[in-house]
Parts: C-alpha cells; sequence; structure tokens
C-alpha cells in the first residue's frame, strides 16, 4: 500500500500539471484578446466620432468611460471574484469585451455606445482580477516567471491592438468590424469548458477579509505606488506618443504608430525578462534596477531626435516594465487568499487610477508648455519608484 503512494502521486502531479498549463494558455490567450479590444477605441474613435457627429468632449467622455469601467472597476470585481470563486468572472470576459466594446463602433446614438463601452469596459474588468490570480496557480514553481507569460500576454495585446485594427478596418471595412470578436468569444467557450478553479479557490469556498491586507499594509502600499508611478509613464506614453511623434518631430502618422507599437511590444518581452530575472535575483533587485535605468535610458530620447534616441525609448519601455509581473506575484504571495483584490489593485485600480489622472493632467500642461515637456516632466516618476522601492522588505523572493 504505501509503496504504491508514490506510483500514485506521479500521476496525479503530472495531471495537476496538465491541468494548470491548459489554464495558464487559456488564461494568457484570453489575456491578449481581452487587452487588444480594450486597446481598439484609438483606431475606432475617428469612425464613431464621424459616423456619430461627436464633439471631441464626447470622444473624450466616450474614453473616459472605457478607463473607468475597464480598469478603476477592478477591485470591486477583485473583491467579488474572493468572494464567490465563480469562473464566469474570467472565462466570460474576453467575448464580453469584444462583443460590446466594438458593437459601440456600430451605435445609432452617443448613448448607445456609451452604454456598450461600460458593459464592454465590465468584460475587460471582471477578467483580470481572477485570471490573474489563477494563471500561474497551478503551476508548481517559479510562479512570476509563468506570470510574466500572462501578464504580458496582455501587453501584447495592447501593443498589438492598433495594427491589428488598422489592418482589419482597411481590408473588411467597419460594417464587419464584429467579426474580429469572433476569437474572443471562442476563447471563453475554451475557458467554459476547460479552466478549473485552483485547488485553493475550490477550498476556501466564499470568502473575503481585511485582515490579511492590513498585516502586509505597508509593503502593499509600497507596491501599489510603484505601479502607480509605472503607469502614469506607460499611460500616458500610449496616449500621446503618436500624437507627439507626428506634430513635434514629423513623423508621418504611419511611422508614428508603428513606434508606439515597437513600444509597447517591448514592454511585453520586458515583463517576460522581468519574471525571468526575479527568479534569479529576487524581486526587490529587478524593482529597484527597473527603475533606476528606465529613467535615464528614456531621457535621451527626449535629448535627442536621431534614431538612437527611438531606440532608448523603446529599450527603456522594455525595461520599465520589468516590474508588472513581478508586483503582481509578490503582492499575491503576500496575502495569498485574497490574490484576486491584491491583483486587481495592483493591475486595474493602478493603471486606471494614474491614466485618469494624468492623461488630461499631461494634456493641460502640454496646452501651456508643449508636448515634449510635458512628457519629459513624467521622466520624474521612475526616479520616485526607486525611491520608494529602497524601502520595500528586503525578503520577498519565492
Amino acid at each position: 500500500m504505501n509503496a504504491s503512494a508514490p506510483a500514485l502521486a506521479a500521476p496525479d502531479a503530472a495531471a495537476r500539471l496538465r491541468a494548470g498549463a491548459v489554464t495558464l494558455a487559456l488564461l494568457s490567450l484570453g489575456h491578449f484578446f481581452v487587452d487588444l479590444y480594450s486597446g481598439s477605441l484609438g483606431v475606432l474613435q475617428p469612425f464613431i466620432v464621424g459616423r456619430l457627429g461627436l464633439t471631441l468632449a464626447q470622444a473624450g467622455l466616450l474614453g473616459g468611460v472605457l478607463v473607468f469601467s475597464s480598469s478603476v472597476t477592478q477591485p470591486l470585481y477583485g473583491y467579488l471574484s474572493d468572494r464567490f470563486r465563480s469562473p464566469l468572472f474570467s472565462a466570460l470576459g474576453p467575448a464580453v469585451a469584444g462583443v460590446f466594446i466594438l458593437s459601440a463602433a456600430l451605435a445609432p446614438g452617443f448613448a448607445a455606445a456609451l452604454a456598450l463601452m461600460l458593459v464592454g469596459g465590465a468584460g475587460v474588468s471582471a477578467f483580470h482580477p481572477q485570471a490573474s490570480s489563477w494563471a500561474a496557480a497551478g503551476m508548481p514553481s517559479h510562479r512570476a516567471r509563468w506570470m510574466a507569460v500572462f501578464i504580458s500576454s496582455g501587453t501584447l495585446g495592447i501593443a498589438a491592438a492598433p495594427v491589428f485594427f488598422k489592418e482589419f478596418l482597411a481590408r473588411f471595412g467597419i460594417g464587419n468590424l464584429l467579426w474580429a470578436a469572433l476569437p474572443g468569444v471562442a476563447v471563453s467557450a475554451a475557458c467554459l469548458a476547460l479552466v478549473r478553479p485552483p485547488a485553493e479557490a475550490r477550498g476556501s469556498g466564499r470568502s473575503f477579509d481585511w485582515r490579511p491586507l492590513r498585516s502586509v499594509l505597508r509593503p502593499l502600499s509600497i507596491l501599489y505606488w510603484g505601479v502607480f508611478f509605472r503607469s502614469a509613464v506607460q499611460v500616458v506614453f500610449a496616449q500621446f506618443l503618436v500624437l507627439y511623434l507626428s506634430r513635434e518631430r514629423g513623423y508621418s502618422l504611419h511611422r508614428a504608430a508603428y513606434i508606439l507599437t515597437a513600444y509597447l511590444a517591448a514592454g511585453a518581452l520586458g515583463g517576460i525578462a522581468g519574471g525571468q530575472l526575479s527568479a534569479r535575483f529576487g524581486p526587490k533587485r529587478v524593482i529597484q534596477h527597473s527603475f533606476l535605468w528606465s529613467a535615464p535610458l528614456m531621457a535621451v530620447f527626449f535629448l535627442t531626435p536621431s534614431p538612437w534616441g527611438v531606440a532608448c525609448l523603446v529599450a527603456g519601455g522594455l525595461v520599465l516594465l520589468f516590474t508588472i509581473p513581478v508586483n503582481v506575484t509578490v503582492a499575491q504571495r503576500l496575502a495569498p487568499s485574497q490574490a484576486a483584490t491584491v491583483s486587481a489593485l495592483l493591475m486595474g485600480f493602478a493603471w486606471g487610477a494614474a491614466g485618469l489622472i494624468f492623461v488630461p493632467f499631461t494634456g493641460w500642461l502640454a496646452d501651456r508648455t508643449s508636448l515634449h515637456a510635458a512628457l519629459a516632466s513624467l521622466l520624474v516618476f521612475p526616479v520616485l519608484g526607486y525611491w520608494l522601492s529602497r524601502r520595500l522588505p528586503e525578503d520577498l523572493s519565492e
């Protein structure tokens, strides 16, 4: 009886590993499409404005609704996910995001477009907390590495959105836009069929407890503000980089769009690299060096108009996003029973709050100075992030 136990345990462990790998693969694919759809508005907005005759203020409100619904509300969905543990939060996210966000571009009026964007953003928001807490939970070790795969899949989706939807509209036209939601629907169907809650979620029942969060409030706060500072740079650059390159540096819109895609894609690769480096050197060192080196690299971009400046911008984006999977994995380790909630705070709420504050502020500052000055001023945030990260506890390893 005892002799057969190892033989029985090995297939069971292999089955758990396969289930964990399937969950990671499907949720990573879902993350790609969820963020692809949430990143579509920049390309779709001119069509919506022209078709509905919107003012720029209305166009801005449409974008603000998407940011609020897809990012700022994530802690609510993290709470609900930790409370009810239903897989529907993550499984339905890609389909809801694709169908409703793309339907907003075809809405008959502004009110309908707002409502559809609100529901589509809710699909994005519901997906992230639960998916980020389940994606790497079934992997036996080095979860930061696997979390990097999941998170970087979303960053790749954001990076691919401008080119993907530009090419889709050029080939098939705005009238066929809803066909682009089909991959998201297919991924949702696969998640419903194959993704199961990790063991800790199945065994914990319905629970939400503030006590684990209060006991690690100081390191969680440092991690949150670090993500907030990083997001202030990343979100604003994603919003204004094309406009800056075309208006103040004379780039064509086509070339500027591809530079933005390269910058965002480098960030996705940076997330994967950060997970690998964290496993080798420890989370705190990766977080510190990410902030330390991203600022001077990106500063070169503002100091020289040469191709080397663009190369340094892309390199700076890569280094800046080392911290995405590391921050989330550390936060989940600090409060494992409330993994969805802390994931939502660090991924969605910090990102959305930074965007809601600094996108309009950067525009206001640019009106009074220049986009060059306004964007360059944001490099103070990696410096603040480095100063803050030095106060993290030393023992943050897996």
